[in-house]
């Protein structure tokens, strides 16, 4: 057995004794380690924010087609008066947020005009039902359909105006 004695004598000087703590070349090794990861994992958030704002764009075009279908058939049964011209469809995306007068009762088909998550902005792309399928100039005369004002390319190759 060794002696307490000869441990004493034996002990490292202060310089060299080994400290609790991370060297620095640790330190770098783990710096390193998680810059790697984050680095990783950024494109998978962006895939991500973008299948997001995907999914919120299609929800806002179903819900103002939803609306527009509801004025239309509201206007098809006679309760809303329409120009002669619009085919019973809305004049405007306004007029479905203030609504209109169905037998004395105030009817919204919005609540608001949702904003396009692909541009920041409340103003969409309007075709009337005279215009052309792929038309991208609104004539007018009412709202047939709606489109997002993007000219940006979804993730399943289509645009966004196609939609």
């Amino acid at each position: 057995m060794i002696s307490a004695k000869t441990l004493r004598k034996h002990r490292l000087p202060a310089p060299f004794a080994p400290e609790a703590g991370l060297t620095l070349l640790e330190l770098i090794i783990v710096v390193a380690m998680v810059s790697i990861l984050a680095s990783a994992a950024v494109p998978l958030v962006r895939l991500q924010i973008r299948r997001s704002k995907e999914k919120e764009l299609r929800v806002d075009l179903w819900e103002m087609r939803r609306a527009i279908d509801a004025y239309k058939d509201a206007a098809d049964k006679g309760g809303i008066q329409t120009k002669a011209d619009s085919n019973n469809y809305p004049p405007d995306l306004q007029t479905l947020v203030d609504g209109v007068d169905i037998q004395d009762k105030k009817v919204r088909f919005l609540r608001e005009i949702p904003t396009d998550p692909m541009t920041k902005s409340t103003d969409w792309g309007m075709r009337s039902n005279q215009d052309e399928a792929d038309s991208s100039s609104w004539g007018g005369q009412n709202v047939f359909d709606v489109y997002t004002k993007s000219d940006g390319t979804a993730l399943d190759g289509t645009k966004y105006s196609a939609w």
